[in-house]
């Protein structure tokens, strides 16, 4: 049975956890040439994370070698050229938090619940949801999630800054849609830029980022976006109006 699905509408493409109600997580992931990428799931809750009962008894080798793939396969979405944007009801624990927190944009319902569940089995969060929270939201509130495994709210989760957008349940799809429709629309190569700018700052903080600022930014300005962004700027000026609204074509 296929537990997650790739489909794509126009340029827009969707992840789909399809195994309710649970949604426990495997390595089913896809890729498409798009210009924006949306993860939801079917069912009241995201994801309760990974499929546990298929871990007992299996070896130290075969756990290094399934970790290992998860990281690559959450590290893949980091990595993409199109920003990314996780649609997030109900729960989304341990594994399934993690997921949500690899998109640029994340979509909560405002009683949605996020936790690290890992402590309760006496590990820790592998798929990144320690590193990634503390650079959302600091050391000691990572800690704090981490070691406690207390629940995070979707309302908390976007005062804290984990989450990028919060609203009502029944309008976590419809707001989620809405901003992948915007950024498909948008500047698909900046876009890119500035995920790989901050991919340098989380690595190695301004200085990294400043180091590789000019070899990221200054492809921008052959690409057809920008050429055409300049005009519509320049002839604004001259008329001393405010810039008109472009369409983007990602090239």
């Amino acid at each position: 049975m296929k537990t997650i699905r790739f489909e794509r509408q126009g340029s827009i493409g969707h992840i789909v956890l399809a195994n309710p109600p649970y949604n426990r997580l495997d390595l089913q992931f896809s890729h498409c040439d798009i210009r924006a990428l949306v993860i939801s799931s079917e069912g009241e809750d995201f994801s309760f994370g990974g499929e546990v009962r298929e871990w007992p008894g299996k070896h130290i080798d075969w756990f290094r070698t399934f970790v290992a793939e998860v990281n690559a396969s959450y590290r893949a979405l980091e990595i993409l050229r199109v920003p990314t944007v996780a649609a997030v009801r109900g729960v989304a624990f341990g594994g399934g938090f993690e997921l949500a927190l690899c998109c640029d944009f994340l979509v909560a319902a405002d009683n949605a619940v996020f936790r690290c569940v890992e402590v309760t089995t006496g590990f820790i969060p592998i798929a990144g949801a320690l590193q990634r929270l503390a650079e959302r939201v600091g050391r000691s509130r990572a800690s704090r999630f981490a070691m406690l495994g207390e629940p995070i709210s979707g309302a908390l989760a976007g005062h804290l800054g984990i989450a990028t957008h919060v609203v009502a349940s029944s309008m976590v799809e419809g707001t989620a849609a809405e901003l992948a429709a915007t950024l498909a629309n948008g500047p698909t190569k900046a876009y890119a830029a500035v995920r790989t700018l901050l991919k340098a700052w989380s690595a190695g903080g301004v200085p990294a980022a400043d180091a590789v600022m000019l070899d990221i930014t200054m492809p921008l300005h052959a690409t057809e976006d920008v050429t055409r962004g300049f005009i519509n700027t320049a002839k604004a000026f001259d008329k001393n109006t405010e810039p008109p609204a472009m369409i983007f074509h990602g090239r």
